[in-house]
């Protein structure tokens, strides 16, 4: 199964432990069999609240394999640090795609999506479709 070419999954936030527990909820309801590469990046370098473009990189790096990386963020300077990998062209793997969706709901959709096989804008297209979730 390490051979199969899964969109992986990297999520994004200002908190380590928000990106971990929302990732450790996504792979979780997912499912049990294959699941997609999803790997958090929250925070920055030695525990602070931030973003770090250097954590980034290498949870994108960690989850590629072959099929793109979509890239959920929680709030707007999030959002600018990865937008700033993307414009430098090098520092994230090919086929890197920032995904406008909401944070938990659009991170499970893609998990679920990525899990199944789905292509790159499938994934992209399932998390963003979360903001469409009714919850009253």
């Amino acid at each position: 199964m390490s051979d199969e070419k899964l969109v992986g999954i990297v999520l994004v936030s200002h908190s380590a432990a928000v990106a971990a527990s929302v990732a450790e909820l996504a792979v979780g309801l997912a499912g049990g069999g294959t699941t997609a590469p999803v790997a958090p990046a929250g925070g920055v370098e030695g525990g602070g609240l931030g973003t770090s473009a250097e954590l980034i990189s290498a949870a994108a790096a960690s989850v590629d394999r072959g099929a793109g990386v979509a890239v959920l963020t929680d709030l707007g300077s999030a959002v600018l640090t990865v937008k700033t990998l993307l414009a430098e062209g090098d520092e994230l793997p090919a086929h890197t795609r920032l995904v406008d969706a909401p944070f938990v709901e659009g991170a499970v959709a893609a998990v679920v999506t990525a899990s199944s096989g789905a292509d790159l804008a499938a994934v992209e297209a399932a998390a963003s479709e979360a903001y469409t979730y009714r919850k009253v």
